[in-house]
């Protein structure tokens, strides 16, 4: 008899098949400008037809990625990006009909996943003034909850969550006995961490990806960490062969090559530090303590913006609505000081 699992037919999906490059992209939290051209030109003079040919081997960068945390390949598993991770834990750590709590508005993956596989996904809202209040989330933290989903910082919203605060909530999570997922996507832009309990203790886990400030996000590699037992069970999960070689290479050049991260680091935090100061200059309100994107209240009609942005400057931006006290706002990813001289340009001339 046919079946067709309703969990997949009623679930609703967004699949954006755009082409997007002959525009600049600040619109999906990527690196505008990539990794640089030289660096890129170096690494694939190393690809070689074998490296093509062949199933990719993840043990030696499972090691270098293993002595750059500073721990060993037990509590790391390699992932076609941090989706794919997310994905798995949901599957191994919670059952059908199982409660997860999350932090809204945030990557909507975590809703989408838990709406799949039949899972009971608890929301915890944002305040009006854009900030997170803890004992919210500890509040959804009921006996039943199975899983726990933090965002470090978070995306869209740009918080961060203090040391104080993040051992309150574990300690309710250890009391209940709930899995605590934190995804770091953004780590670097945001550089405090809570990878060491994920390293140091069962029950933690914690999601990075490399397609954000390594500007690999066309090459798809990420990790999961967390206590080797519960990495063992993600791995279980994971389908043949499901990181590619391409990404491993390009991965462990960055990490070994003198320079090329804090290069990286450093034209994001110019790039940064010029668009918070344009937008005070010019009276813009903005939110986003941490990540590479920042809201921002325009003065006029967001929705036009971004539709100028596209039709007129070959520019790609977000709106979002109801934003808090915010409203209707853009969403920017931020990127080299270069790319962020061109979109307060067009936002000068557009938002009016």
């Amino acid at each position: 008899m046919y079946y067709l699992n309703p969990n997949i037919e009623n679930l609703y999906r967004i699949f954006d098949q755009n082409e997007r490059k002959d525009y600049l992209r600040l619109d999906l939290n990527e690196n505008p400008g990539g990794l640089p051209e030289e660096f890129v030109k170096e690494v694939l003079s190393g690809v070689t037809p074998q490296l093509v040919a062949q199933y990719p081997e993840t043990l030696h960068f499972t090691e270098v990625l293993a002595k750059h945390l500073g721990t060993d390949i037990a509590h790391l598993c390699l992932v076609n990006g941090s989706s794919e991770g997310i994905r798995y834990i949901i599957q191994a750590f919670t059952s059908e009909n199982g409660r997860i709590v999350g932090v809204v508005p945030s990557y909507f993956m975590f809703q989408v996943y838990s709406e799949m596989y039949g899972r009971n996904f608890v929301k915890v809202p944002y305040n009006d003034d854009l900030t997170m209040d803890v004992d919210n989330i500890i509040n959804a933290l009921t006996d039943d909850t199975q899983l726990l989903i933090l965002l470090n910082p978070n995306n869209p919203m740009g918080n961060v969550y203090t040391a104080d605060e993040f051992e309150k909530i574990l300690s309710t999570a250890k009391q209940k006995q709930i899995t605590v997922l934190i995804d770091e996507t953004y780590h670097y832009f945001y550089p405090k961490t809570f990878m060491k309990y994920a390293l140091t203790q069962e029950h933690i886990f914690v999601t990075r990806t490399f397609s954000k400030l390594f500007s690999m996000a066309g090459c798809r590699l990420g990790y999961v960490a967390g206590w080797p037992d519960g990495i063992k069970m993600v791995q279980k999960l994971c389908t043949p062969h499901n990181t590619n070689a391409f990404a491993m290479l390009f991965a462990e050049k960055i990490l070994e090559t003198p320079g090329v991260l804090d290069g990286l680091i450093s034209g994001f935090n110019e790039g940064r530090s010029y668009l918070i100061n344009e937008l005070d200059k010019l009276g813009y309100p903005h939110k986003g303590e941490a990540g590479n994107f920042l809201f921002i209240k325009p003065k006029t009609d967001a929705q036009k913006i971004v539709e100028r942005m596209k039709q007129e400057k070959k520019i790609l931006i977000k709106t979002y609505p109801n934003v808090g006290e915010f409203g209707d706002c853009l969403r920017v990813t931020i990127g080299e000081k270069r790319f962020m001289e061109i979109f307060i340009s067009a936002l000068v001339e557009l938002d009016k």
